[in-house]
């Protein structure tokens, strides 16, 4: 599935509010145990076991199907810098195939793994950039965890890195973002909120933030919020697919079924998934 899809939601309020990155593939059920015994031959990093906490693919539960992308080409460029990265025997050569390796894993979807790898190559030559590079994987796999366990895990993974670009670059407000969506799967939800808003303030245009803050304001079922957030995302973009879709969910929550109906028509020619075609209907069929 491509991240114009609607999202299901697996846990919790936080992977609710992470519907802004959606899955990325669907698996033919066929093809899962062949992929699956392939990608873990292939994909645990070196002194990196399935129990330390970084590559845990093969006890995510549903979440790991999104995460069978692997073609048999990718598989071995894997195995392939993953050899070349326990053969090196400098420090400088060990960075460089780090970088490699995580971006090869970032290429199948084994995010833990690539930000694990980023995180590496972070640390050896540390810079804004290369810390980027481990929170938005370690992001992503936020955004893919099957448990409120891992997805705390993750999260907590991903702020420890962008809190290094944000003390470098305090401007740095997609990064802001992405820490103030961890925060929320946490006991202080709050601080994620707070953040959200700081985003806002320094840009009141930022997608992201008015996205995020919708869609906590609809599982918060605070659907007059969720309209506003949704209105302003529509306005600074038109053509905002899931934005569209969640101001049509929010005005039939709040009575508004004439504008709601609207927009379900409105976003069935905005893209041409089928999914979400699917679920513009299922709504028009409540509302007429």
């Amino acid at each position: 599935m491509s991240r114009s899809q609607i999202l299901i939601v697996v846990v919790a309020i936080a992977l609710a509010a992470a519907m802004f990155f959606l899955p990325k593939v669907v698996v033919n059920k066929e093809d899962k145990g062949a992929i699956a015994e392939n990608q873990e031959a292939a994909a645990t990093p070196a002194n990196h076991s399935e129990d330390d906490g970084h590559d845990h693919g093969a006890t995510e539960g549903t979440a790991v199907e999104a995460h069978m992308t692997a073609t048999p080409d990718q598989l071995m460029e894997l195995a392939t810098v993953r050899a070349q990265y326990k053969k090196a025997a400098d420090a400088q050569s060990r960075t460089r195939l780090a970088t490699e390796l995580a971006a090869a894993y970032a290429t199948v979807n084994k995010y833990d793994s690539a930000g694990y790898f980023y995180e590496v190559a972070a640390k050896a030559r540390p810079g804004e950039n290369s810390y980027k590079k481990a929170g938005d994987a370690y992001y992503e796999a936020f955004t893919f965890a099957a448990t409120q366990e891992r997805a705390n895990e993750m999260g907590a993974k991903a702020r420890t890195m962008y809190e290094q670009v944000l003390k470098n670059n305090p401007s740095e407000l997609n990064a802001k973002t992405n820490v103030a969506m961890t925060y929320i799967a946490t006991t202080n939800p709050m601080q994620g909120i707070v953040l959200l808003r700081e985003v806002l303030t320094a840009d009141p245009k930022n997608e992201k933030a008015l996205f995020n803050l919708g869609i906590l304001s609809m599982q918060s079922n605070q659907y007059d919020k969720a309209v506003e957030r949704f209105q302003n995302l529509v306005s600074v973009n038109p053509q905002h697919v899931e934005g569209t879709f969640y101001l049509a969910v929010a005005l039939a929550e709040t009575g508004q079924q004439e504008e709601a109906k609207a927009l379900f028509n409105k976003v069935k020619g905005m893209s041409d998934d089928p999914a979400l075609a699917t679920s513009a209907d299922e709504y028009l069929a409540k509302l007429n």
